[in-house]
Parts: structure tokens; sequence; C-alpha cells
């Protein structure tokens, strides 16, 4: 008996010492591609790809993308309300209608390049008819308006034409590896290839870096624009309304003219009796 449970003793340590050479066996066969994916690049920078293989469509989208920012620097330099409508500017205006030095206000209109003095000196140049004024007015606000939204549009374009370049530039480098693996026969090296796919769609990318941004701030932009020249034309308003010039009534036809005060009542005329046709006897 004792021989017995000294040799299943020995088989139970004999299984149980294999199954740890076998895990640690199995462990240590697992870790080597583990190690092996480790030490391999996580990530490639598109960017590098895009500078080791510049073309004209780079070259494209690299100078949009500078004319991109100026554009955007400059937007939010100029969109904004001290630059379109000073106070000191507007309180200039109000100082002038309110002395009546309407002389003055032309000139200073004339020169200044403010939103609200570009659109109240076309007004004033036309009165005193007032319904003339406010025409001039409502047609400078609208000149004005488009072409501040005109100044941004270029970012719309810009932000627009950059995925389509991105494209145009993928689908050239997949022409090109295609036909470079057609010309090995078939025999290309993978290697190779997958190198020259990844430089195409390195241009999708150079593409969708330039949309983003410039899209981004054109819709900012133009939020800007349409609040500021709805307030602009609400401040030329209330400067039209202040200038107002004063037209006379124009009486009504058949209408009694005024009369001074102070003048004797008139005495009421006394019409003439109309005579009766004569009747004819029965």
């Amino acid at each position: 008996m004792r021989s017995l449970s000294l040799s299943g003793r020995t088989f139970v340590t004999g299984a149980l010492a294999a199954a740890v050479v076998g895990v640690f066996g199995a462990g240590s066969a697992l870790a080597a591609p583990l190690d092996a994916a480790v030490s391999l690049p996580l990530a490639v920078n598109p960017f590098k790809l895009v500078v080791a293989h510049i073309d004209p469509v780079t070259i494209t989208i690299v100078l949009l993308s500078i004319a991109g920012v100026a554009m955007i620097i400059q937007g939010f330099i100029k969109v904004r309300r001290t630059a379109m409508m000073p106070e000191s500017s507007t309180n200039h205006i109000r100082e002038l209608i309110g002395a009546r030095q309407f002389k003055e206000l032309i000139e200073f209109t004339e020169t200044d390049p403010s939103f609200v003095s570009r659109a109240l000196n076309p007004a004033l140049k036309r009165a005193p008819s007032f319904s003339a004024m406010k025409e001039a007015m409502e047609t400078a606000l609208g000149e004005q308006t488009a072409e501040q939204f005109r100044k941004i549009e270029y970012l719309n374009i810009i932000g627009n034409l950059g995925p389509l370049l991105g494209l145009l530039g993928t689908v050239l480098g997949m022409i090109d590896s295609f036909a470079a693996m057609q010309d090995a026969e078939g025999a290309a090296d993978p290697k190779v290839l997958a190198g020259g796919i990844a430089t195409a769609l390195s241009h999708t990318f150079m593409g969708l870096v330039l949309a983003v941004p410039c899209l981004a701030c054109f819709g900012i932009l133009r939020t800007m624009v349409d609040r500021l020249t709805v307030q602009g034309a609400l401040i030329a308003e209330e400067l039209l309304l202040m200038i107002k010039p004063q037209e006379a009534k124009q009486p009504t036809p058949g209408a009694a003219a005024p009369r001074p005060a102070g003048a004797p009542p008139v005495p009421p005329v006394r019409k003439a009796p109309v005579p009766l046709p004569p009747v004819a006897p029965a």
C-alpha cells in the first residue's frame, strides 16, 4: 500500500511539473510576438510622408493653408464692434446732429470709414425728402452687408476645396502605386506598395487639416458679421430719425385753408334758392 501511495504521489507531482513547464513555455511563446509588436513604431507621422513626397497637390494645399490662416486672423481682427462701429465715431455723429451742424456732418461721414457713417452719408445727400433718404440708407446698408460677407466668403471656398484637393492627391497616388505594381508584373514588394498607399492617403489628411479650421472659422465669422450688421443698421436708423426733416403737410383737396389765430370768423355763404320745375296740368 505504501508503495502504491508513493507512486501516486510521484505521478501527481510529475503532472503538475509538466503543466507548469507548459504554461511558462506558452507564455514565453506569446510574449515573443508581443515584444516584437511593441518594438514596431506605433504611429506614422503623415507630415513626414508628405514632406518626403512633395508634389503639385501638396504645394497647392500648403499655399491655401497659408492664405486661410491669414484670412482667419484678418477676419477676427476686423469683424469686431470696435473696428466696424467705433463708439467715438457714433458719439461724434450724435453731437453734430444735436448741434444741427449738417454740413460738418456730411463732411465727417464722407471721410469716416465706419459702418454707420458709410450708411448715413448717402441718406444725407438726399435731404430734405425723408423717403428718399431712407431708401438711400437701406441701399447703402445692403451694399455694406454684402461687402462684409464677401470678405469672409473666401474661407468657405478654401474649406470646400481642401477635401477635393486631398482626394485628388490620393487618387493620383493610388494610380502611381498600382502602376508600379503592374510594372513589376505583380511581384512588387508589399512594403513598398503599402508605403505608396500611405503617402497617397496623406493627401486626404492634409486636405482635411485645411478644411476643418477654415469652415469652422467661416461659420463663426459669418455669425459675427450678421449680428454686427444688424446692430449697425439699427444705430443708423436711429440717427436718421434724429435728423428727419419737418416736412410740410400737403392740404387735402377741397379742405379749407388754415386761418391765423385772432382772425374774425367768415360769415356763412347763403345759397340762392333753386326754382322748382313747372308742373304740367293734368
